[in-house]
């Protein structure tokens, strides 16, 4: 016996490495075509469904970077600005408040354009600028609502249509049908219902979570109204 011939312990265990790798990468691309396959029989409501993801991971991600940018404060500036106020350095202040980009700053340049009026109509002005600013952080979130709500309802509609289409086939079927004309209509159809499930939860879980967010933003800025309130009406040392 040639003793070259004889595999090693090492060898045996590279080739059962080799063969389970193979049938791994054999199964992931199995089922890796059978979920591309599933998504093109799901119909053209699969289509929608991709198009209201689309648009809801791009409001997620833009509105996260604008809330992001409307958060970020200098803690040094209602100090500033109650040094300009009562120093009577009105247009410093008003400078300041235009090189800072937040919201509060937009609403404190509000109120400071307001100086010398009545207390209620600056107040009115600056809560107005606040609208405004509330508005444009909530810009988008109809669309996570609408993918939310319609996702779900789309999924429905495409397993409703599937399953008629599959009892047709049935009917055409006639003494012929098989059992497996209808389980294979049935797992079609519930394709949409998997996908605008996956899509609705995306969409809310994000809606949640920025209108979390902006309850937060719109927290501080109450906070600036009344420090910036404050400011005015406390005397000048």
């Amino acid at each position: 016996m040639n003793l070259l011939q004889i595999p090693t312990a090492a060898d045996s265990a590279q080739a059962i490495y080799n063969t389970i790798q193979q049938a791994t990468t054999a199964e992931t691309e199995e089922v890796a075509m059978n979920a591309f396959d599933l998504a093109l029989k799901g119909g053209w409501l699969m289509i929608v469904l991709l198009i209201l993801l689309l648009m809801t991971i791009y409001v997620l991600i833009e509105r996260t970077l604008i809330i992001n940018k409307a958060g970020r404060e200098d803690n040094s500036f209602m100090n500033r600005i109650k040094d300009y106020i009562h120093d009577e350095k009105i247009d410093a202040a008003l400078a300041l408040c235009r090189n800072t980009d937040t919201p509060s700053s937009r609403m404190v340049e509000k109120g400071i354009s307001r100086l010398g009026r009545p207390t209620a109509d600056v107040m009115s002005a600056i809560e107005n600028q606040g609208n405004i600013e509330i508005s444009k952080l909530e810009k988008g979130l109809p669309v996570l609502a609408t993918s939310a709500s319609g996702a779900p309802m789309v999924g429905f509609l495409g397993t409703v249509t599937g399953m008629v289409k599959a009892f047709m086939d049935m009917a055409s079927a006639g003494a012929n049908v098989d059992v497996n004309i209808l389980s294979t209509g049935i797992y079609e159809a519930l394709v949409t219902t998997v996908a605008g499930l996956i899509v609705g939860i995306i969409a809310l879980f994000a809606y949640n979570y920025l209108t979390t967010r902006i309850k937060g933003i719109v927290s501080k800025l109450e906070m600036r109204i009344m420090e910036f309130m404050d400011i005015l009406n406390e005397p000048a040392v």
